[in-house]
């Protein structure tokens, strides 16, 4: 063997980081069949590789019997122990069958095996990298177009980027920088496979993160998010901390934050919203930019009712009811909107009785089980218990208590 493939088996193990033993025992198997094929032998045979010594022998391998059945596989006791006295039945006996010339075949096997095992290496270090980094957003540049697939250069290996997961309202160019999110990694023949996407909540998770320190340190939250890519998006946020302002550390000064994720994503309208655990709260929040005036809420079926000013009812709803169902999304409830007018005319907006009566009332004084009865104009006013529905378990002997 020449001291040319050591040296390359050496430089492989420390560039690639193949193991040289992997390398050897590889090449060894392609030896043999090299060996096979190229000198008509059946026989059983392994081939040993000196990498100290830079030599490479041939041996034949045939098992020791009393009655041979396929000499090519096969040798009598007898014959085996004229070469070593100790032989016994079910040995192996080895013998060196190197051919002459099985030097020039050797180093032609050794190289395709070598250059295979390096290719398969480099492809499944590719996986490793790019499996780790399955849910991440990565920078990328278009290389080329078919009618159904983008193709995303990401330096080591080319992304698909799907029809339906491309940005409608985008056009893309080859040379053009993008950044994509990483959806799935898959092996493949040819190498890892990799999809990417333009169109995921995730991809919009991923730059909240890389643009605002305060969701990257943890402090601020991203609860939820639901998106029409290309159109406009919703995410609600938390604070950790009750001194910071979730929305506020998103849009950043002067909105300059979320302009850039804007920018990024080629204009879509994004809306930002402080996540509760209220859900009359939260599903307020949610339909912003509109202005609520109530929400009615139905645990069992995970519903609400929300009622919103008349000339605000088209706000609410949004373009093809998209502002209604981004906020059904994003809250995870069922919303039915209605105006002033409608819920007026049903009976259930103004409520007269609330479950929660200290917030409706402050300037009143209320009864620790909240038996006291106020008129719905807020003037303070008792009113007779046939006047209005009683709250359940109030206490027959309360004395109504003064404004």
């Amino acid at each position: 063997m020449s001291s040319d493939l050591l040296e390359a088996l050496n430089a492989l193990e420390k560039q690639k980081g193949i193991s040289r033993d992997v390398l050897v025992e590889a090449i060894e198997t392609a030896l043999v069949t090299a060996y096979r094929r190229n000198f008509n032998q059946a026989q059983n045979v392994r081939v040993d590789l000196n990498m100290d010594a830079g030599t490479m022998k041939v041996f034949s391998r045939k098992d020791v019997v009393e009655e041979i059945e396929d000499d090519r596989l096969q040798i009598s006791l007898e014959e085996a122990r004229k070469v070593n006295p100790l032989y016994e039945i079910g040995d192996v006996l080895e013998e060196e069958v190197t051919p002459r010339n099985f030097g020039r075949i050797a180093a032609q096997t050794a190289k395709q095996v070598v250059t295979q095992r390096v290719r398969e290496a480099e492809r499944g270090m590719i996986y490793d990298e790019y499996v780790d980094r399955q849910d991440d957003i990565v920078n990328g540049v278009v290389e080329r177009l078919d009618p159904r697939n983008i193709y995303v250069s990401l330096g080591k290996v080319e992304a698909v980027l799907p029809q339906n997961e491309q940005i409608p309202s985008e056009t893309y160019r080859p040379h053009d920088r993008i950044k994509v999110y990483i959806t799935k990694v898959e092996r493949a023949a040819r190498g890892p496979q990799v999809f990417v996407s333009r169109t995921h909540p995730g991809l919009l998770r991923r730059l909240f993160e890389m643009e605002v320190p305060e969701i990257y340190d943890g402090i601020v939250e991203i609860k939820s998010i639901a998106r029409e890519a290309g159109d406009r998006s919703k995410i609600s946020v938390y604070a950790h901390d009750e001194d910071v302002d979730p929305v506020g550390s998103c849009v950043g000064a002067r909105g300059n934050r979320v302009q850039t994720i804007v920018d990024e994503l080629s204009g879509e309208k994004i809306d930002i919203v402080e996540w509760s655990e209220n859900p009359e709260i939260f599903v307020a929040n949610a339909l912003s930019p509109a202005k609520v005036l109530d929400v009615l809420v139905n645990e069992e079926d995970k519903s609400t009712t929300v009622v919103v000013p008349d000339y605000q009812l088209s706000l609410a709803i949004g373009k093809r009811g998209q502002n209604a169902r981004l906020a059904a999304k994003l809250t995870g409830w069922k919303i039915d909107i209605k105006s002033e007018a409608d819920a007026t005319e049903l009976g259930i907006y103004p409520r007269t009785v609330t479950d929660e009566p200290e917030e409706q009332w402050e300037d009143g004084e209320w009864t620790e089980d909240g038996a006291d009865l106020y008129d719905e104009q807020g003037t303070g006013e008792e009113l007779e218990p046939e006047d209005i529905d009683l709250y359940e378990d109030v206490q027959e002997d309360d004395e109504s208590k003064e404004d």
